[in-house]
């Protein structure tokens, strides 16, 4: 493999544990689908043909896997647990912002699948419509379908919360 390719597939394997760390909620589950896919992105580098980015390329490959994964397994959506929101943060979280992170994990957790990885990919991944319509091999339209109804049921579920909650705001995705 060209040194540049290797080069520019090992800066996205952060970026791509950390969106399957955020679909699966389980860092051995992520670690699994990232390796997966970078298997599956070696063994067929022959077709990415440098047209259009190699991040959305291996996200695509990465979306792909972590489907197949939940197909096969059949799970239902795994909430997030404190463990997990404290270990997946940058920083050592303070009280406040460890309540928002678990409001936030809970609302996502709400979401059906499809909306979640489209959510994930915009607000985590800080991806365009396109690139997003890329990887989940859907048009731009349902994009912006699936991260409205998204962003309505973020709302509701915000809106929803005890007053004494609702000090947790979730940030629109644009």
């Amino acid at each position: 493999m060209p040194d540049e390719l290797k080069w520019m597939i090992e800066r996205q394997i952060p970026h791509m544990r950390r969106y399957a760390l955020a679909l699966t909620r389980d860092r051995d589950t992520a670690d699994e689908i990232v390796q997966d896919s970078l298997e599956r992105a070696l063994r067929k580098r022959h077709l990415w043909k440098r047209r259009g980015s190699i991040r959305s390329w291996l996200f695509r490959i990465l979306y792909r896997q972590s489907i197949e994964h939940f197909r096969r397994l059949r799970p239902e959506t795994v909430p997030a647990d404190a463990g997990t929101i404290d270990r997946a943060a940058a920083q050592p979280a303070n009280q406040e912002m460890r309540i928002d992170c678990l409001r936030v994990a809970e609302a996502l957790d709400r979401l059906p699948a499809e909306q979640r990885a489209v959510v994930l990919l915009a607000a985590l991944e800080g991806l365009a419509y396109d690139e997003i319509a890329e990887i989940t091999d859907v048009p731009v339209g349902t994009i912006r379908s699936r991260l409205s109804r998204a962003r309505e049921t973020l709302r509701l579920f915000r809106d929803a919360a005890p007053p004494e909650r609702r000090t947790a705001k979730l940030r629109t995705i644009k």
